[in-house]
């Protein structure tokens, strides 16, 4: 039981030290996730169809 409330003291301790994101910092770090994943996905189903398409071609 020691353990676990040690454990739980570090823990916080080490919580107090994160510099934690403003508002807008957070906004923005979303917005640029989205849109990678965005460009991401466009590129894989992309690659995909090109692919799927080439192998019909050559599988008849």
């Amino acid at each position: 039981m020691r353990r676990l409330q040690n454990y739980i003291r570090d823990v916080i301790l080490e919580l107090r030290k994160v510099t934690w994101p403003t508002r807008e910092e957070l906004r923005g770090a979303t917005v640029t996730v989205i849109i990678f994943a965005v460009i991401c996905s466009v590129f894989v189903g992309t690659v995909d169809f090109v692919l799927g398409y080439i192998v019909r071609l050559v599988l008849g």
